[in-house]
């Protein structure tokens, strides 16, 4: 199953980092969300794929019986998909703002409206 993940896990970023790579904004936030989707996976992985029990100390004990599913990486994807959507709806704000000032989504005719 790690394999797979692995797998997935490289193709999200092969994929996210050749979308950003485009010259179009709307590809470079399709790459980022990709990115930051394989990043949230790897996290997943890196956290083990066990089937256990919550970590709740049993009454008389004073840690944890092994094998146990660690909340930690949930924690961390849940605040890192949250992040994530947040960014994602405000850079589609601004890229919605910036087509209809400009009229184009590409990187370098975004450019010449600095001056």
């Amino acid at each position: 199953m790690e394999v797979v993940l692995a797998v997935v896990i490289g193709s999200l970023y092969a994929t996210g980092l050749y979308m950003m790579l485009r010259r179009s904004v709307v590809k470079l936030i399709i790459g980022l969300g990709l990115l930051s989707n394989g990043s949230n996976l790897l996290i997943f992985t890196m956290g083990r794929l066990v089937r256990g029990r919550p970590p709740i100390v049993p009454e008389g004990e004073s840690s944890v019986p092994p094998p146990y599913a660690d909340p930690l990486p949930q924690a961390l994807i849940l605040t890192a998909i949250v992040i994530s959507f947040g960014v994602l709806a405000f850079a589609l704000a601004l890229i919605h703002r910036a087509y209809q000032t400009v009229g184009t989504d590409d990187l370098d005719d975004l450019k010449t409206t600095d001056t």
